[in-house]
């Protein structure tokens, strides 16, 4: 019966640590009762993540979720290729992923590419797990959107995709062009940045009209803002992005270095627009 996994998980939780262990038991029990049983064997390596009985399914979901949406896009225009392995595996890395987490990562990442694999079920499963977090979401959201640009630009079959994944998020399409928009102008922004280190005072074709113009992209302003206008975005952005913050709300720790990056982006598109209005 659809019930048992709650009675058991409970009974089982309350006898092994009362209350709280209730509490826990009556989560576990309730996701085999959903179904999740063959998930979380598959996922059983993330279990090290699990901090406490509130993270112990979202952060479960968050990592099985995102590396099958990550497997979807990839498939999305039809092959896999070198350059989104790559991705996924620096992902993996960068998380600090090994053994049984690795291996249920790439479990994951080969389920999402699945033609039929149910992406919008499995989204809305994250984002009702994590209490619809926008800031969370959002971060999420980031990760994809990266991902797509791994061959250096975004097909239309990985924008459907994106669309159909932030559509299943709660944000509007207007919303994903705008995040689109924001990381096409850091890419330009950071490579600028490094190729200034690179070679100094030589020409380049990117002037300083349009390094401007992706810096006001990248903090969510317009050139005609005022002065205390780019503060405030600039501040909020570094809020959304903080990482004790993100933490506290749910984004597990091995997912934070891309949040970090964000943050330098934003830093750094600040910096330079202060230095250019000399405030």
């Amino acid at each position: 019966m659809a019930y048992w996994g709650k009675v058991i998980g409970f009974c089982l939780g309350f006898a092994a640590g009362k209350i709280p262990g209730a509490i826990l038991g009556l989560i576990v029990g309730h996701m085999f009762d959903r179904g999740y049983s063959q998930d979380f064997s598959q996922m059983g390596g993330f279990g090290r993540f699990f901090t406490d009985s509130d993270s112990f399914k979202q952060q479960a979901i968050f990592f099985h979720t995102l590396f099958a949406s990550l497997g979807h896009l990839a498939k999305a225009d039809g092959a896999v290729t070198s350059e989104e392995i790559q991705v996924a595996t620096r992902l993996m890395d960068e998380m600090d992923l090994s053994g049984e987490d690795r291996t249920a990562a790439q479990n994951a990442f080969r389920e999402g590419k699945a033609a039929d694999y149910p992406i919008t079920a499995t989204v809305k499963e994250f984002v009702e797990s994590c209490h619809g977090r926008r800031d969370i979401l959002q971060i999420f959201l980031e990760i994809l959107i990266q991902a797509s640009f791994s061959d250096g630009h975004l097909s239309e079959q990985e924008y459907r995709v994106l669309e159909k994944v932030a559509r299943s998020m709660g944000f509007k399409r207007r919303e994903l062009d705008y995040l689109v928009s924001m990381y096409e102008a850091e890419i330009r922004f950071r490579g600028q940045s490094h190729q200034r280190q690179q070679q100094n005072n030589q020409h380049s074709q990117y002037s300083n009209q349009q390094r401007e113009a992706d810096a006001y992209r990248i903090l969510g302003v317009t050139a005609k803002a005022s002065n205390a206008e780019i503060k405030k975005a600039y501040r909020k952005l570094m809020a959304q992005h903080h990482p004790d913050k993100l933490v506290s709300k749910g984004l597990p720790e091995q997912a934070m270095q891309i949040a970090k990056q964000k943050a330098q982006d934003i830093q750094s598109a600040y910096e330079f627009v202060k230095a250019q209005r000399g405030f």
